[in-house]
This record gives C-alpha cells, structure tokens and sequence, in this order.
C-alpha cells in the first residue's frame, strides 16, 4: 500500500506533544554529529518555543493519513542591525524514521518557503551540524549552498606550545 501525500500545514495546541516528543528524537540523533543540545534537558523548553510558534504559524506539520509524519519551525529574523535582506530561519526541520525518502521533508521546506516569502523573507538560513551529511545533502538538493561557517576548539586541550596563545599567525 502506498501512504498517501503528505498534507502540510500549521500546527495546533493539540500536536504539542507529539512535536515535542519528536523534537527530543531529533536532539537525540544530533548528538552523534556533535551537538550539545541535551534533549531531555530542554524538552520543557521547547514545548513553550514551539506553543509560541504554533500561536502566530511559525510551527507547522507534514501528516501522512492524519498522523504527524514531521514538523518544520521557522522564523523571520528580527536582529537589531539593518540588513539589505530580510531572511528567513528554518530551526527545526524533522522527518519521522518511517516516513523519510518519501518527500515530506521536501514538502515541508517547499511549506517554509512560502510562509517566508508571505511574510516578506527575501532568503532563507538554516542551520546543520557539519557532520550530519545526510541533510547537508538534502539542502544541497533543494539549492542551498554554504553560507557562513562556524569554526569550534576545545578550550580545555590547550598545549602550551600552541602558536594562537603565543600571537603568532
């Protein structure tokens, strides 16, 4: 049997639970590309993240026959410098195990898309843990390219001899 087409639209109140349960499984898998988001630690957290997402149609959900088969959250970023573009940030974007390579994911950034664009989103910025090249390939895909590199050290395997604590470039 073939699922149906994922249908994609705003959360509500009642997919609370279920987005955050779903949040925790995707804090989960993060960890093993590096993050240092502790899942079960901010589960509260994210339920008042995304309860103030769901409010204004910044949460939304891909459901396969009526069940949450995923959920994106987005924002329009609201920084205190002028810019020359308004953009757009995609923060979560999440497929369950048992729905993925079947479109959703895809049908949920084409969703974020356009939210953005209705509400004046020149571009659109997201994030992925540099290890995770399973979605660094799917945005690659949808015609994201790198944009901003973040560059990380552990301060605490500091050597002596290290050529930055000595100002030397």
């Amino acid at each position: 049997m073939t699922p149906s087409e994922p249908v994609v639209e705003p959360a509500t109140a009642a997919d609370l639970d279920s987005i955050v349960t779903h949040w925790v499984e995707l804090a989960h898998g993060q960890r093993e590309y590096g993050s240092y988001i502790l899942p079960e630690q901010n589960r509260e957290a994210m339920r008042e993240i995304f309860g103030a997402h769901s409010f204004d149609g910044r949460l939304l959900v891909a459901r396969v026959d009526g069940t949450v088969a995923g959920f994106a959250s987005f924002s329009v970023e609201q920084g205190s410098l002028s810019l020359s573009s308004t953009r757009g940030f995609l923060s979560n974007l999440y497929v369950l195990p048992a729905y993925r390579r079947q479109g959703i994911g895809t049908a949920l950034l084409r969703a974020v898309e356009d939210a953005l664009v209705e509400r004046g989103a020149d571009d659109l910025i997201l994030e992925t843990m540099a290890e995770n090249e399973p979605a660094r390939r799917f945005y690659r895909r949808a015609g994201y390219e790198p944009f901003r590199v973040a560059m990380e050290r552990s301060l605490s395997d500091r050597k002596e001899n290290d050529t930055h604590s000595k100002g030397e470039e």
